[in-house]
């Protein structure tokens, strides 16, 4: 096992002062008849963009994107220079990173910790991967949260590409005592899954629409859950699959569907080309990623109709780690701090904004 970072390197990224005169990016109020493909449209000249703004605007439109109202607030992310003109732009860009200063009330929250060891791993874009912006919009959460809330002792975080080492025996065996970004299963409707039977998770760390991706020339209705029985879908090996059983579907569980799972994401989308298949279960970032990465922009587009779910990524405890309470609230507290200051959301900003110009 191989030491890439540590805690002295481990900083949130400042953001410097606005470099252009016009603002981008705002605040947009819904007015009577639109809907998000409609803002799409007018906002970024892209109705493909109704997922930028749906995943921006998760908590107050929730997993129905047709659940937006006339008068409602919703929050435009600035994308290739657009929308412009709402109030509430910004035009800030990221600089050279430098530390940020740990709040006072850290150490009376939380108390000490012996040094605090993370581990993830690359290939997750645009989560975590050492070629992205700061590693990733989750390590660059996760290092911010981290940093604002460590112990005394600080954290080091480690590389690991073998994703499956993770949670077992790295966390089970307390050689890492923090595992991110990880999903959280259905623990209400699935108690006896693995990772709620062993595993603390943290608030959530970034929240995500889970879409279908089919064929251009074969799409496929989704506007109740019935439309998919009968169906194959492809889903990777390791990749959760209770969003295919929760909301009342039983996709899986009641096999109304057949569930192909290969080991890469490629392997998926390239049966989806070979009509082995009739969709591509995907988180939209690693799923738009990988269509980029193909070249099959042209070929293959996401369901518009309505997402799988909403999936949150959080840190991981092992419930047997001995610090495993102290553990959980410093990540917590982290992840407040940040959110409280307003830091947390200029990352996301920051890196949505690249994210989605690449797509």
């Amino acid at each position: 096992m191989k030491r890439f970072l540590t805690a002295a390197t481990l900083m949130l990224s400042a953001f410097a002062a606005p470099v252009a005169a016009q603002s981008c990016g705002g605040v947009y109020t819904v007015q009577r008849g639109d809907s998000l493909l409609l803002i799409a449209d007018r906002q970024y000249q892209n109705v493909g963009r109704w997922s930028a703004i749906h995943t921006n605007n998760i908590s107050a439109i929730g997993e129905n994107p047709n659940s937006i109202s006339v008068g409602m607030k919703l929050n435009l992310g600035c994308i290739d220079g657009l929308p412009t003109g709402l109030s509430g732009g910004t035009t800030a860009t990221v600089t050279a990173a430098k530390p940020i200063a740990r709040p006072a009330a850290k150490a009376a929250a939380i108390g000490a910790l012996p040094l605090i060891k993370a581990v993830t791993a690359d290939d997750f874009k645009p989560f975590t991967h050492r070629g992205l912006l700061n590693d990733g919009l989750m390590a660059d959460v996760f290092q911010a949260a981290l940093t604002s809330s460590a112990s005394a002792e600080g954290f080091d975080t480690f590389w690991v590409n073998d994703w499956s080492a993770h949670l077992d025996p790295m966390m089970s065996s307390h050689i890492m005592d923090l595992a991110f970004p990880w999903a959280k299963p259905d623990c209400n409707s699935n108690p006896e899954h693995e990772r709620c039977v062993n595993f603390h998770f943290s608030d959530p760390m970034f929240e995500y629409l889970v879409l279908m991706f089919v064929d251009k020339n074969r799409p496929i209705p989704f506007s109740k859950n019935s439309d998919i029985d009968g169906r194959t879908l492809c889903r990777p090996k390791g990749y959760t699959t209770h969003m295919l059983d929760s909301d009342g579907r039983n996709w899986v569980k009641g096999n109304k569907i057949t569930l192909v799972q290969p080991v890469a994401v490629s392997a998926c989308f390239e049966m989806l080309q070979q009509g082995k298949v009739d969709a591509v279960v995907l988180n939209e970032f690693t799923g738009r990623t990988a269509i980029k990465e193909m070249g099959l922009k042209d070929q293959i587009i996401a369901v518009q109709a309505r997402p799988i779910s909403i999936t949150g990524l959080h840190v991981l405890i092992h419930k047997s780690n001995p610090n495993a309470d102290a553990l959980l609230a410093t990540v917590n507290f982290g992840l407040q701090q940040i959110k409280d200051t307003g830091q947390y959301q200029q990352i996301v900003d920051t890196h949505m904004s690249t994210i989605w110009a690449s797509f």
